[in-house]
């Protein structure tokens, strides 16, 4: 008996030095410094999306060694290519320009099977460009990485409780700096955010992006100086850093971290992410995309009103993951 009671005693103990362990582990996953990068990327792939149009961008990929001899993608290491596009809302590359939501047949939008028998439904607007996770699955990206201004929606199948995962992403022209052209100015600093309604499919809202979800930068840029950067364990906070246009940014830099592989997974621990910052209609600047202000009944409904999320700097932070999770 006492035997027993010893073995039992050595398991809770060696349990207890495990989980120790792991929480360590994870913590110090975050709270590492990051790799600097200085100067602009290579450009890997020059054409990954072209839009002649209005605001016309090419999205473009490219990638930079750091100073401790770190590879990067930037802006970032997408799906774009082999994902599933995630149905138009709006979206004038596809043609596709509802007035409202009553002019959009949510029916017959396919459903994605996430593991469940409940349909949902997400609406996203994102500044740039998105990637949306159901329990570390992959369900949807967006099908423009940067410019015109589109908005999505998804349908698919899952069981509460689930975990949503976005990545987002503020796509630049001036690849591994953050910079964009902008009113003449070849080196301007653009900015971000992402709002989304889920709802049940008797139409009722269940989520809606606040400061309840959390929000991690792992691509930060452009930095005049390094130190204006302030890292304190998994908080990485850019929002003193300068936001001026300038004449000639190429030698500026930027911060990367590693993003872990299971992220999105509901097991993936992140309650020592920081919580997203919210940001009014007006700093983020949509009242002239009608991908946003056509669905103002559904964004900004008075009883369930989605507000705009990011991480600490919405200029600086441009590769942001994003979580919450749907409970029963």
């Amino acid at each position: 008996m006492q035997t027993h009671r010893s073995h039992t005693m050595i398991k809770a103990v060696l349990s207890s030095m495990l989980s120790t362990l792991v929480a360590t582990a994870s913590t110090a996953a975050f709270a590492q410094p990051p790799s600097f990068t200085q100067g602009e990327a290579d450009s890997n792939i020059s054409t990954l999306f072209d839009w002649k149009g209005a605001n016309p961008r090419t999205a473009k990929v490219g990638s930079i060694e750091s100073s401790d001899g770190l590879q990067w993608t930037v802006p970032a290491k997408t799906s774009f290519l082999a994902g599933s596009k995630a149905a138009d809302l709006y979206n004038e590359a596809n043609n596709v320009k509802p007035n409202s939501l009553e002019d959009v047949d949510l029916q017959s939008i396919p459903v994605v099977d996430a593991g469940g028998d409940e349909v949902f439904t997400a609406f996203v607007f994102g500044d740039n460009y998105f990637e949306l996770f159901i329990d570390g699955k992959l369900i949807a990206v967006d099908p423009v990485p940067m410019t015109p201004f589109n908005s999505n929606v998804i349908r698919f199948k899952a069981k509460r409780p689930f975990t949503i995962g976005i990545m987002g992403v503020d796509w630049e022209e001036r690849l591994g700096l953050g910079f964009e052209k902008f009113r003449g100015a070849s080196f301007h600093q653009g900015d971000a955010g992402l709002v989304a309604v889920i709802k049940d499919d008797s139409g009722k809202t269940i989520s809606v992006t606040d400061n309840s979800w959390k929000a991690q930068t792992f691509y930060t840029a452009p930095l005049q100086a390094k130190d204006c950067l302030v890292v304190n364990g998994s908080h990485r906070d850019s929002s003193n850093c300068a936001t001026d246009d300038v004449n000639d940014g190429r030698q500026h830099y930027a911060a990367h971290w590693p993003i872990p592989e299971n992220w999105a997974a509901s097991s993936f621990d992140v309650s020592d992410w920081p919580n997203a910052v919210t940001y009014t209609n007006d700093f983020v600047g949509v009242d002239n995309k009608p991908a946003y202000t056509n669905f103002t009944d559904l964004f900004d409904a008075p009883d369930a009103d989605a507000q705009f999320i990011w991480s600490s700097s919405l200029v600086h932070d441009n590769l942001v993951l994003m979580r919450t999770t749907i409970g029963d």
